[in-house]
C-alpha cells in the first residue's frame, strides 16, 4: 500500500465512524481533512510517514475510542496541528470553522518549548471545556503508540512527560483504559529492559496458572448460572507489566512475591439478570451481592478479603465487589463482580459520566497549583494521580486524598486552619498520632489548639500537594536563623560561644569548650569571628534534655511537670521515667529561650523535695 492509499484509507475510516453525525458536521470535518491535508503535505513524521496520517488517526482516537460525538472535536483533532507547524493562523481557522473550534485548536496550541508552559497552558486552557483535556490525550496516546520511529533520548523525553502529567491527568479524569495504555507505553521506552522481563514473566505466569484458572472459572460460572442463568458474562483479566512493576516497588519485592497477577471479572446487565430470573427492577448492587453470595457458599473466602466499592466508590468513581476465594487446587483468586454500566464508567469516568463533577474535582486541584506556580511541577505528579482514598470527618463528609495519606494531610484536607493547627487525631473514635496513616473509609476527627504551628517535620508526615504547600508556606515566613548551630554541643544565648565563618559566608556557632570549636581554632584560626548579636528572642526556642535523679515519693513526677509546664510555660516534647527501689530516673525534652532560663529551671528543679541531681544531657 503506497502513501496515498493509506491516507485514503484513514480517510475513509474517519469518514466512516463518524458516519451518523448531523451532516453539517460531517461537512465541517471533510472540510477540516482538506485544510490539513494541504497544510501539512509537504510534511513527514520521524518514521517517514505522511504527516497527515497522524492528524486523522488522533481525530478517528476521538471518536472511536474516547467516544465523542461532537463534530467540532473531530475538526480540532484534524486541525491541532496546523497552527503550531504550518504558516496557517487561528484566525484563519475561527473564520473557517467558528470560534468552538479555534478555541479547542488554540487550547492544545503549545505556546513555546518550556514544558512547565505547556502544562500550565493545557490545564490552564480548560475553561470548562472537558473536550480540550480528552483532544490533548488523544493526540499524546497516537504519539506514544508511534514513538518507536523516534530516536532514543526523544523517545525518553516524550515517555517521561506521559509517565509525570498525561497517565495521571487520565486518571483523574476517571479514563482508565487510556491511563493503563500510557502508563505501559511510557514504562516500554522509559524501562524497556525491565518492561521485557515482567512481560515475558507474566505470559510465563499466565501459561502456568491457566489450567486452574480456567477450571475453577468454570466451576464458579457453573454455580453461580444455578441462580442467575447465563446473564453473567465471565472472563480472566491479567495485569499489565507496569502495574506489577509498580507494586513491585511499593512491597519492595521481586515479581514471583507480586500477589494476584490476574483476576476473574464477572459483569451482568441488570435486564438480562432480570429477564433470565423473573427478579422486578433489580438494583445493580443487590445483583453483585447475589453473585458473591453465590460464590462465599460454595467456596472459602479469604478473610477480610471482601471489599464493597459499590456502597462505597473509589475516589475516581470506581464501583466494584472484590472477593478472594480459595480454589480447589490450594490457590487463592480474587473475583471482581459489576455491571456493565460499572465498567463503562470505570474506563470512561469523565465521557460516560456528569462532566460538571469531574470537571469540578479537576478545577480543586489546578486551583491549588495556580496558587503558587513555582511549585507546580513537583504538585502535578501528587495531585493528579488517582491512587486515593476516601476518609470521613465526623458528619459524613468525604474527604479525598492520595494513597499513604496521614491524619494530618486529613486535616489541611478539611481546612487550612485546621490543618495548621492540628494536635492530634481520633481515628474511628480511637486517639492517634497525626502522622498515622489512613486507611480507605477511616472516619477521622481532629483536636486542635491555638498554640500549636506548622513544624518543620511535619512535612516528613504528609503526603498531599494541599498539606505541603501550607506546611512550607508557614514555615517560610518565619524569620530565619542568621546563623547554623553546631549539632554537638547545642549552643543557645546566653551561653559562652564563638563562631567559624566559612568560604561562603555562613557561619556556624559552637560552645567555647566544644571539641569541635576547639579542633576548628586550632587549624583554622582565621576564620573565627566575633559574635555579640545573639540574643534571646521570644520567637525562637531551643531544644534540650535533662536527666532528673530523686527519691521517689507521692506526687514526685508531678511536682516536676508542673514547675516546666505550669510555671514556666514550656512544652515537654518527651517524658520518660524509670522508678526502681524507691530510686527515680527521669529524662525530660522540652525547649527554652537562652541558657539563662535553662539555668534558672535547673536550679529551680533542683529545690524540689527528693530531687538528688539535675543535669543537662543534650
Amino acid at each position: 500500500m503506497d502513501y496515498s492509499d493509506m491516507i485514503e484509507h484513514a480517510w475513509q475510516r474517519l469518514d466512516q465512524a463518524t458516519a451518523e453525525f448531523p451532516a453539517a458536521d460531517r461537512e465541517a470535518i471533510r472540510q477540516a481533512y482538506l485544510l490539513a491535508a494541504e497544510a501539512h503535505k509537504s510534511q513527514k513524521r520521524k518514521s517517514g510517514l505522511p504527516y497527515i496520517l497522524h492528524p486523522l488517526s488522533v481525530a478517528l482516537i476521538t471518536v472511536s475510542e474516547m467516544r465523542q460525538r461532537d463534530g467540532a472535536i473531530v475538526c480540532a483533532a484534524l486541525l491541532h496541528d496546523v497552527v503550531e507547524d504550518t504558516p496557517h493562523t487561528l484566525e484563519e481557522i475561527q473564520e473557517r470553522f467558528g470560534d468552538d473550534v479555534a478555541f479547542l485548536v488554540g487550547a492544545v496550541t503549545k505556546p513555546n518549548k518550556m514544558q512547565v508552559d505547556n502544562f500550565q497552558h493545557i490545564l490552564g486552557s480548560i475553561k470548562g471545556d472537558i473536550r480540550v483535556l480528552v483532544l490533548k490525550l488523544s493526540d499524546r496516546l497516537h504519539n506514544m503508540r508511534t514513538l518507536d520511529g523516534l530516536r532514543p533520548q526523544k523517545q525518553w523525553k516524550i515517555a517521561s512527560e506521559t509517565q509525570f502529567f498525561f497517565a495521571p491527568l487520565a486518571g483523574r479524569l476517571g479514563l482508565y483504559k487510556i491511563k493503563s495504555e500510557l502508563e505501559n507505553l511510557a514504562f516500554r521506552f522509559l524501562n524497556p529492559n525491565e518492561y521485557a522481563y515482567i512481560e515475558k514473566t507474566l505470559e510465563e505466569d499466565k501459561e502456568r496458572t491457566r489450567t486452574a484458572t480456567e477450571s475453577f472459572l468454570l466451576a464458579a460460572q457453573h454455580v453461580v448460572a444455578r441462580q442467575l442463568g447465563d446473564a453473567v458474562r465471565w472472563d480472566i483479566r491479567y495485569r499489565k507489566p507496569y502495574s506489577v512493576w509498580r507494586e513491585m516497588q511499593e512491597l519492595g519485592c521481586d515479581f514471583y512475591h507480586v500477589p494476584f497477577k490476574h483476576y476473574i471479572r464477572a459483569v451482568f446487565q441488570p435486564e438480562e439478570v432480570a429477564a433470565q430470573t423473573g427478579w422486578q427492577d433489580p438494583d445493580e448492587q443487590d445483583i453483585a451481592l447475589k453473585i458473591y453470595r453465590c460464590l462465599a457458599e460454595r467456596y472459602r473466602e479469604q478473610t477480610g478479603s471482601f471489599v464493597n466499592y459499590i456502597a462505597q466508590p473509589k475516589a475516581n468513581g470506581y464501583r466494584s465487589v472484590h472477593v478472594r476465594l480459595l480454589n480447589p487446587f490450594g490457590g487463592i483468586e480474587e473475583f471482581h463482580i459489576s455491571s456493565e454500566n460499572m465498567r463503562e464508567q470505570s474506563h470512561f469516568g469523565c465521557i460516560v459520566e456528569n462532566k460538571e463533577r469531574w470537571l469540578q474535582r479537576l478545577t480543586e486541584v489546578l486551583n491549588e497549583l495556580s496558587e503558587d506556580p513555582a511549585s507546580m511541577m513537583p504538585g502535578i505528579r501528587d495531585s493528579l494521580y488517582n491512587e486515593d482514598i476516601v476518609a470521613y470527618t465526623p458528619k459524613s463528609k468525604p474527604i479525598t486524598l492520595p494513597k499513604g495519606a496521614t491524619a494530618l494531610d486529613f486535616a489541611y484536607g478539611v481546612h487550612t486552619d485546621i490543618g495548621d493547627h492540628a494536635r492530634y487525631a481520633r481515628i474511628n473514635g480511637q486517639l492517634c498520632s497525626l502522622r498515622t496513616k489512613l486507611k480507605r473509609g477511616d472516619c477521622v476527627e481532629i483536636g486542635t489548639g491555638k498554640e500549636t504551628h506548622p513544624r518543620a517535620e511535619w512535612l516528613d508526615g504528609v503526603v498531599s500537594y494541599k498539606a505541603r504547600k501550607h506546611i512550607r508556606g508557614y514555615l517560610n515566613k518565619l524569620p530565619r536563623p542568621k546563623y547554623n548551630l553546631c549539632p554537638h554541643c547545642h549552643p543557645m544565648p546566653g551561653s559562652e560561644i564563638i563562631g567559624f565563618e566559612d568560604s561562603e559566608g555562613r557561619i556556624t556557632l559552637h560552645s567555647r569548650n566544644c571539641p569541635e570549636a576547639i579542633r576548628m581554632a586550632s587549624e583554622k584560626g582565621s576564620t573565627i569571628v566575633d559574635i555579640r548579636d545573639f540574643t534571646e528572642s521570644p520567637d525562637v526556642l531551643f531544644p534540650v534534655k535533662i536527666a532528673i535523679t530523686g527519691i521517689d515519693r507521692f506526687h514526685f513526677l508531678r511536682e516536676i511537670i508542673d514547675f516546666i509546664v505550669d510555671r514556666h510555660h514550656l512544652s515537654m516534647s518527651a517524658l520518660e521515667t524509670l522508678s526502681e527501689d524507691n530510686i527515680v530516673t527521669c529524662k525530660v525534652d522540652f525547649a527554652i529561650h537562652s541558657t539563662t532560663e535553662l539555668n534558672e529551671m535547673l536550679a529551680g528543679i533542683s529545690a524540689i523535695d527528693g530531687v538528688e541531681e539535675v543535669r543537662r544531657l543534650a
